[in-house]
């Protein structure tokens, strides 16, 4: 989609050698615990502080754009780093490493599911990754916020759009839009308040970041918006997406289960705003009811893996898809229909991930220098604030607690935990955890190592 150049191997633009790259995105791809709030958690933490290769304004930005799209932000937001470092190669690497670990310990989870039904041993591994993960999120919540709330307006913002997320239900981009166009607004009759010098407007205060560094120096080139570029993207996304299941369509007929189930996905990759929970019950009622892909109940055990592996949460779609096809395999052995129906299903959710990238980053990349647009921009960052901190308290909640209840009152939903399920366990190991990064410094890996181990003892020793 873009020449290719030696900048692609050796980073000559950014600094950043494309092994490099690899590496950490592989790595990312392997500790992506925790739903959007973790993984965006640790992307910040690796790209902004340890390794510097976004400023934090470029970075919010991107994810500002992400949250506004169908699908998982945090591959997106990988998707949009990479692709900024090293073009379309890098933006593929970065997206694809994001899935692949965990789509293949889904599938290997969905084949021992299908065939003994228990998944004691991921609950055991990954009990003492979910605590560390917790902590991975309150910090990000705590240094985004350090750096995008700078005067009670920001924080009111960050305020009501966790209340409308958390207590309303209130979708992502209405949220993300409104925000914007209150900034946009405000900017306007208050300048001072609105366009006070955070994320977006304040690129000075970010240091030397390797992809604003080349930015800056005009190396950047493949950012720039390009009709005809945007063309050739559009027509080769859209083949890769809807060439298979025309196929599909053709060799096998309408009713065949990869058919629909590469019909119903397709659809659900682009009316899936604010992430795999806001569909999640469609998909399970779908499942279940209408093609029998799913037994009552099944789709808990699917939510409680994806839970607890790496990679999107929508990575739920896989299991559903692997389930379906293993049940109406026709001719075909089941298992590996299954394995068939997950890749199906994995491929027409995640493609068009890559199509919203490559389509608009060019163009949100050009909207970074349109000072008009800047305390929208920095206003969207706080109501950031306010969705990160609903994800982590949902996810905390849901750590700690072994059952929750979720209570709908009108238009109000509460979580209601159920007190005597807490988890003495996960509360210790995360209050640990917390301790050791934030107080002691303590590396992430580090962290998720010992907490894994711990947790996995406390599992087996029934604590």
């Amino acid at each position: 989609m873009e020449n290719s150049d030696n900048g692609i191997q050796t980073g000559k633009a950014t600094g950043v050698t494309f092994r490099e790259a690899f590496h950490v995105w592989l790595k990312i791809g392997l500790l992506s615990f925790g739903g959007p709030a973790g993984q965006i958690a640790l992307m910040h933490r690796v790209l902004v502080e340890e390794k510097k290769w976004i400023s934090e304004s470029r970075f919010l930005h991107a994810l500002n754009y992400c949250m506004l799209l169908p699908g998982p932000e945090a591959q997106q937001l990988a998707t949009y780093v990479g692709w900024l470092l090293h073009k379309t190669l890098g933006g593929l690497v970065a997206g694809m490493l994001f899935i692949l670990p965990g789509a293949l310990v889904t599938l290997l989870l969905s084949v021992l599911y299908a065939g003994y039904n228990d998944l004691t041993i991921v609950q055991a591994v990954f009990f003492g990754i979910k605590a560390a993960v917790l902590a991975v999120v309150i910090e990000a919540v705590l240094r985004i916020g350090k750096r995008a709330l700078i005067n009670n307006v920001m924080i009111a913002i960050a305020a009501i759009s966790f209340g409308a997320i958390f207590f309303f239900a209130a979708p992502f981009p209405v949220i993300v839009v409104t925000a914007g166009l209150i900034g946009y607004v405000g900017g306007r009759l208050l300048p001072d308040i609105f366009a006070g010098g955070s994320g977006h407007g304040a690129a000075a205060a970010d240091g030397d970041d390797a992809i604003d560094a080349a930015s800056d120096a005009g190396q950047l080139a493949h950012t720039r918006p390009s009709m005809a570029r945007a063309v050739r993207v559009l027509i080769i996304c859209m083949i890769l997406w809807l060439a298979p299941i025309a196929l599909l369509i053709a060799g096998l007929g309408m009713t065949h289960v990869f058919t629909q189930e590469s019909l119903f996905f397709s659809k659900m990759a682009v009316v899936t705003f604010g992430g795999a929970y806001a569909v999640l019950a469609y998909v399970a009622q779908q499942a279940v009811a209408t093609y029998g892909w799913l037994a009552p109940g099944e789709m808990l055990d699917g939510l409680g893996m994806a839970e607890t592996t790496p990679g999107p949460l929508i990575m739920v779609v896989q299991f559903v898809g692997f389930m379906g096809a293993y049940r109406n395999s026709g001719m075909l052995d089941p298992m590996l229909a299954g394995v068939l129906g997950a890749a199906v299903t994995t491929w027409v959710t995640f493609v068009p991930c890559f199509l919203w990238i490559f389509l608009g980053a060019p163009y949100i990349e050009a909207l970074r220098g349109n000072k008009s647009l800047s305390a929208a921009l920095s206003t969207i960052t706080a109501a950031i604030v306010g969705v990160v901190l609903n994800l982590a308290v949902w996810f905390a909640i849901h750590v700690v607690f072994e059952k929750v209840d979720q209570v709908q009152l009108d238009i109000l939903r509460l979580y209601v935990p159920v007190w005597d399920t807490v988890n003495i366990v996960a509360l210790v190991l995360t209050a640990a955890a917390l301790i050791a990064m934030l107080h002691y410094k303590i590396g992430m890996i580090p962290t998720m190592g010992v907490a894994a181990a711990l947790g996995s003892i406390a599992f087996y020793a029934g604590l």
